[in-house]
């Protein structure tokens, strides 16, 4: 059958950062769910990740606010992120909510280009306190954007790192539930339609320009 694609986008401003662990944790137990889960013949159900770590095109997110434009490397990213079949999003919360180079990149994509697609929500802090950002800013914001947020969002504190946890459930549960839940909405949908997701022709579709996919921004 074919190949499912998630595309995972971390928002963490250090290397390493605990914000890309939680990324990886969650698409391998994505991953593992997907091929546990049954097919139409029976079988597992394959998946291709693609991870993209948004300081690295920090200044092309800045150029295309400014300009309308994307650069070709922010272009092709965008392609991956809106063609695949789900997402795995995770930020850093500051100030309360998600970080603005997060909401930055958001700002860049065509507020339809999202609609119906399973995301699972990440987000990390230092402290517990912050957990409830996944609910009252996180997930508006994908709402806003049509996606489908699955049930359950996974916050991490700096105390999970060292197993102490915050006294809900161990990082690892919610972790397994949250991408199980993203894996069942994946295997309920058909495919996303078979395109090369670094080639903007095959996603824009003829006659739309990357400025119109671009929220629009050219016209401003």
């Amino acid at each position: 059958m074919t190949a499912r694609r998630i595309a995972v986008v971390s928002a963490g401003l250090s290397n390493p950062s605990s914000t890309r662990m939680l990324a990886d944790r969650l698409s391998a137990a994505t991953v593992a769910a997907l091929r546990q889960a049954q097919g139409p013949n029976g079988e597992g159900i394959e998946v291709e990740v693609d991870t993209f770590e948004l300081r690295d095109y920090a200044h092309d997110i800045t150029n295309n606010l400014l300009t309308g434009f994307a650069p070709p490397a922010l272009e092709s990213m965008i392609g991956a992120v809106v063609s695949a079949d789900a997402v795995i999003a995770v930020t850093p919360i500051f100030s309360t909510s998600y970080s603005g180079l997060f909401k930055s990149f958001i700002d860049v994509i065509d507020p339809d280009a999202l609609t119906g697609k399973p995301v699972l929500i990440g987000a990390n802090a230092g402290t517990p306190r912050h957990s409830l950002a996944i609910d009252y800013a996180i997930r508006p914001l994908f709402t806003y954007l049509h996606a489908e947020p699955v049930s359950t969002g996974v916050f991490a504190a700096s105390a999970d790192w060292g197993g102490s946890g915050d006294q809900v459930a161990p990082l690892g549960e919610r972790i397994t539930r949250g991408a199980r839940e993203l894996a069942e909405a994946i295997a309920r949908r058909a495919p996303e339609a078979s395109v090369d997701p670094f080639d903007p022709a095959s996603y824009l579709g003829e006659g739309r320009s990357f400025g119109h996919l671009l929220g629009g921004l050219a016209g401003e």
